[in-house]
């Protein structure tokens, strides 16, 4: 739980700035707070699908799949 609050935390932050330099040069309006929850949303799909990927790509110690 701790880790996806992180992300949520962090995607958000950094969506935040990049929305408002992208919307600055675009010379778009700039909305908040539908820039946070696409980005975390957005970074909490490819963060979970990387791990999930990474988790069953490793074998485990021991396993005949070597």
């Amino acid at each position: 739980m701790t880790k996806q609050l992180v992300i949520i935390f962090w995607s958000v932050l950094f969506g935040e700035v990049i929305g408002y330099i992208g919307s600055a040069l675009e010379t778009m309006t700039y909305n908040f707070g539908e820039i946070g929850i696409i980005s975390a949303v957005f970074a909490l799909i490819v963060v979970n699908g990387i791990s999930l990927i990474t988790n069953h790509s490793m074998p485990f110690k021991g396993s005949e799949n070597k």
